[in-house]
């Protein structure tokens, strides 16, 4: 018995209950520390964007200045129009993006939504371990299968033309999958009983009861198409060839010549192709982000 006292721990009195006054000067700090992490944080990210603004209104004097100023001299808002509409024809570079970009969001939302409903809500032999290879894939870097893709698009022609970019996105994208996947199981399984008993089939539960339940899901999987397809250079590097046929993408690094870089109408033509991107994010970024943050919910 003096063993088992001797070995027990003293215990502990608890201190006085914290005020009122002292809870609230606690939470205050608290608050204080995580707006000074926000900042930083936004202050970090947004340094560059800054110099972009900034570099795309300097003279071409400012530009090659030593040390680098920060804010020019003189505006020159000039730069977007004689970056825009120079020696590069990037109207038709606007209009190959969207064309790339819109069949390839289409092809990505076919293939995705209706794999992700089968692994969510219907019943087959092997589901998991065919869902398992599916994430699997995901682990393969991208610039692994360029080669075998060059030389399977090469063999069927489909080289200079937009096929290499837009037909192997019908054919699945597997974190577009589990998103959705993650997010189809967090709806109550009643609804799709309810759908079932009234004689409804899986396509018509799926176009009348899943899909409009998903559409934070479907916003945060379009954005995530728009931003990859939009910015894609390296695969429309190898693939396409015109110059009729090029994208946004690879026009900015046509600025870059042998003897001189013009920065400035670079970065204004740069900040120029990334209006789309933050129109639709701010148009989209309530949905966006719930659909991103709910389809890390379900763990089934």
């Amino acid at each position: 018995m003096l063993l088992e006292t001797a070995a027990r721990p003293a215990r502990t009195k608890p201190g006085p209950p914290l005020t009122s006054e002292q809870a609230e000067r606690i939470r205050r700090i608290r608050r204080s520390g995580a707006y000074v992490l926000l900042i930083i944080s936004s202050a970090v990210f947004l340094l560059p964007f800054l110099w972009m603004l900034t570099t795309s209104l300097k003279s071409d004097a400012d530009n090659l200045a030593f040390p680098p100023q920060w804010f020019p001299d003189s505006f020159h808002f000039e730069n977007y129009v004689k970056g825009w509409t120079g020696s590069l024809p990037f109207n038709t570079f606007l209009l190959n993006t969207i064309v790339i970009t819109a069949l390839s969001m289409t092809g990505n939302l076919i293939s995705c939504i209706l794999p992700a409903y089968a692994f969510a809500r219907l019943r087959a032999r092997a589901a998991g371990i065919m869902f398992t290879a599916l994430l699997a894939t995901m682990m393969i870097p991208r610039e692994i299968t360029l080669v075998p893709k060059f030389i399977m698009f090469s063999k069927l022609g489909w080289v200079d033309t937009y096929l290499p970019l837009i037909v192997p996105e019908f054919f699945g994208v597997a974190l577009y999958i589990f998103l959705l996947r993650q997010f189809f199981t967090t709806i109550p399984q009643e609804l799709i009983d309810a759908a079932r008993i009234d004689g409804a089939s899986e396509l018509r539960i799926l176009w009348s009861v899943m899909l409009p339940l998903a559409r934070p899901a479907i916003a945060a999987i379009c954005l995530f198409s728009f931003v990859g397809n939009w910015n894609q250079y390296l695969e429309n590097t190898l693939y396409l060839r015109s110059m009729e046929k090029i994208t946004l993408a690879q026009g900015l690094g046509m600025f870059s010549g042998q003897y001189v870089t013009q920065y400035n109408q670079m970065m204004a033509v740069a900040l120029l192709s990334m209006l789309p991107i933050l129109i639709v994010f701010f148009l989209a970024q309530k949905t966006f982000i719930r659909g991103v943050t709910l389809t890390g919910i379900a763990g089934r």
